[in-house]
């Protein structure tokens, strides 16, 4: 649209007064437009990313047998790069947005260091060089829920090492959880749910992200190149930040002690909270992540006592971790 002033001398105080108006309505609109980032797939289709993660831990375990090996403090760094192909999308009128995916893992490398040495346990590096070159088959469902996974015994024969392999694609996909009508720029809103698998009750992980702005994405991964090339103009992403943190819910004098630790004749209390944000750009046209940076700190200071001897071990601890992730282009 073309704003056209035409002005004689002294009559242009009341136009000019307006143009500062109908520049600000412009610029308002368009941040009052409800956007949905579903992400867009497409059969044959195929992706790229990266992921980069250190983390660092240090803490003291205090137990009846001493041990003088036990470690106080270790770091670990963790690389990944893996492939995404898309192999069945429900058709539209099927009211189903379940994705079958494929994961392959084309490069995979840790690096750890730490003040204990056990000779029982495999080293991290060994863990995800092994992963290189595997595929894993699973389903993406509504919320971002990964269902119906395959080749996970394949990928490595211990299943909580497989399973941590597998968490990280959780993080690809952070559109399929924001509101189901739509988000405007400026918009908050929150989530909760439990922790489970804690050696305490009564965790949960709250977040609030807020829809910051609208920028232009990185042009460097195919499908932003490839959307801007059908489009004709550069494809834009929405900023969106979230603060997270881990809270107790209930009352602090309530039994802490999970199901299966009271079922070992075990009780547990003390304390587990943590914090952080994020800050993720997801493409407006395809709504697949283009990049996100994470850092976080969690802090645990819980007992595990045996209900019939007394005996207990006493865990202190931080652990601070910071990650990127990285959409690529693919190769051709």
């Amino acid at each position: 649209m073309r704003l056209r002033l035409r002005c004689t001398v002294g009559k242009c105080g009341a136009a000019l007064a307006l143009f500062p108006i109908l520049a600000l309505i412009a610029l308002i609109t368009p941040a009052s437009q409800r956007v949905r980032l579903a992400p867009k797939f497409s059969p044959g289709e195929s992706f790229r990313y990266r992921i980069e993660s250190r983390t660092t831990t240090t803490g003291k375990t205090t137990s009846p047998i001493a041990n003088p090996e036990g470690g106080s403090q270790s770091n670990q760094t963790i690389h990944l790069e893996f492939r995404l192909d898309v192999l069945d999308v429900p058709p539209a009128a099927a009211g189903s947005t379940a994705t079958r995916l494929r994961a392959t893992y084309e490069k995979s490398s840790a690096e750890s260091a730490s003040d204990a040495f056990d000779p029982a346990q495999p080293s991290i590096a060994d863990q995800y060089s092994r992963v290189e070159g595997r595929s894993i088959e699973f389903t993406l469902g509504p919320g971002g829920k990964l269902a119906d996974i395959k080749g996970l015994d394949e990928l490595l024969p211990d299943r909580a090492a497989a399973q941590s392999m597998v968490s990280w694609l959780d993080g690809l996909f952070p559109a399929t959880a924001l509101p189901p009508d739509g988000i405007t720029i400026g918009q908050k809103w929150k989530n909760e749910r439990p922790l489970d698998g804690m050696p305490l009750t009564g965790l949960v992980w709250r977040t609030e992200s807020t829809y910051l702005r609208d920028e232009p994405c990185d042009s460097s991964s195919s499908i932003n190149a490839r959307t801007a090339h059908a489009v004709g103009r550069p494809v834009g992403c929405a900023v969106i930040l979230t603060r997270f943190e881990i809270s107790h819910r209930g009352s602090p004098h309530s039994d802490a002690t999970p199901e299966d630790y009271l079922r070992n004749g075990l009780r547990t209390s003390g304390t587990w909270t943590g914090s952080g944000e994020s800050l993720d750009t997801i493409s407006l046209a395809s709504g697949l992540l283009v990049s996100s940076t994470q850092t976080s700190t969690q802090d645990m200071d819980y007992q595990i006592t045996s209900a019939s001897s007394g005996s207990s071990i006493h865990r202190t601890g931080q652990v601070q971790t910071q990650s990127e992730i990285t959409l690529l282009p693919n190769q051709m």
